[in-house]
């Protein structure tokens, strides 16, 4: 017999369901994923820090979670709401349920519960705090203890690597810049032979000089861009040295170096359906996408900054080039995990780039 448990809301809401995964109950930021595949790599997005995510797609976990497609070792998220949890996943590939590795990695969760309603929600008041409890007496006491309690913030701080290490390619150097990266943006660039130095958030513009990199990325990652402003000198101590591609997190941090500014949407974009527009070409890309904060589009009037795409849905700014420097930044995700791949070109558009510089640069020193 399945046993209760309660998601509660900030505003006083519940939902009675199923204990799903870890019995260590937390509280968290409840967003909703509006992405048909791609739970596993959704779980393990260090984007998702602290969150509680809601699963729009009804069935969950139906073909398992494996051992290789994890984009992180250790998944940081704060919960997990499904309408149903699959308890007999079917997939060669399969080794663990999506229980199994919920408990593995001491995350809750809750099925059984109206999850279009709680998206309706959402969408209608914008994201709100939620927690978890087993206990029916309890929830009245829940609701009010989130409307006061404070969230934890700068969570690049706890997913960043502390040590540099590095994953080998054979041709041209990266250094990417690890805010709580997706471990399928080092895939992406070891496919096409780069040779991939991951470092801390807060290494500066010197130390990654010193490297002597071919190109510098910066990774997606979760939280306020504004509590990340230790990258902003770094930023611009290397645009112009060494070509430059953000992804999310690291598109806004782009932006802000530059004079731009961010604002908390209302209910981000969180899914693998959302369509992107190139204003250069006219061609449209259905994306991956996850975040909670955007660029103010008329933010960037006085920068060195032009709009390259926008969201379809809403106008919002998805991509942005440097107008003198060769670089360029996007707010979804180009390596598509989970999602479509309509957008991998953008990392062949930066291998291009380091090595029309790295030939430029011969040139003026030969």
């Amino acid at each position: 017999m399945f046993e209760r448990r309660y998601l509660v809301l900030e505003d006083g809401t519940y939902y009675e369901g199923y204990k799903l995964g870890s019995d260590d109950l937390s509280i968290g930021e409840i967003v909703f994923n509006t992405a048909m595949t791609g739970y596993q790599e959704t779980i393990s997005d260090p984007s998702y820090t602290g969150q509680i995510i809601t699963f729009t797609y009804p069935l969950i976990g139906n073909y398992g979670i494996n051992r290789d497609d994890f984009e992180t070792l250790t998944p940081t998220l704060n919960g997990v709401v499904v309408k149903e949890a699959s308890t007999h996943p079917s997939n060669f590939r399969k080794q663990k349920t999506l229980h199994e590795v919920l408990v593995q990695y001491n995350v809750p969760g809750i099925s059984g519960v109206d999850t279009r309603s709680i998206t309706r929600k959402i969408r209608e008041h914008g994201v709100l705090k939620a927690g978890f409890t087993d206990n029916k007496e309890e929830i009245e006491q829940l609701a009010a203890n989130l409307k006061t309690v404070e969230l934890p913030r700068y969570e690049v701080t706890t997913v960043s690597t502390k040590t540099p290490y590095v994953s080998t390619g054979s041709d041209l150097s990266v250094v990417l810049l690890d805010f709580g990266k997706k471990q399928n943006i080092v895939r992406e660039l070891n496919l096409r032979g780069c040779n991939v130095t991951v470092i801390p958030y807060d290494t500066t513009a010197e130390q990654i000089l010193a490297l002597s990199p071919d190109g510098v990325m910066l990774s997606n990652g979760p939280g306020d861009p504004d509590e990340v402003k230790v990258a902003l000198d770094m930023i611009n101590g290397i645009l112009g040295k060494v070509p430059f591609f953000g992804i999310c997190l690291g598109h806004q941090l782009f932006a802000l170096s530059q004079g731009a500014k961010s604002f908390k949407m209302k209910f981000g974009h969180r899914g693998a359906n959302h369509p992107v527009k190139d204003l250069r070409t006219g061609k449209v890309d259905i994306t991956s996408q996850n975040h909670g904060y955007a660029i103010d589009k008329d933010s960037l009037a006085d920068t060195d900054l032009e709009i390259t795409h926008i969201a379809l849905n809403d106008g919002t700014v998805e991509g942005l080039k440097h107008k003198k420097l060769p670089a360029f930044s996007v707010q979804y995700h180009p390596e598509a995990r989970p999602g479509p791949s309509d957008s991998n070109y953008l990392f062949d558009e930066f291998l291009t780039m380091m090595k029309e510089f790295k030939e430029k640069e011969h040139t003026i020193n030969a």
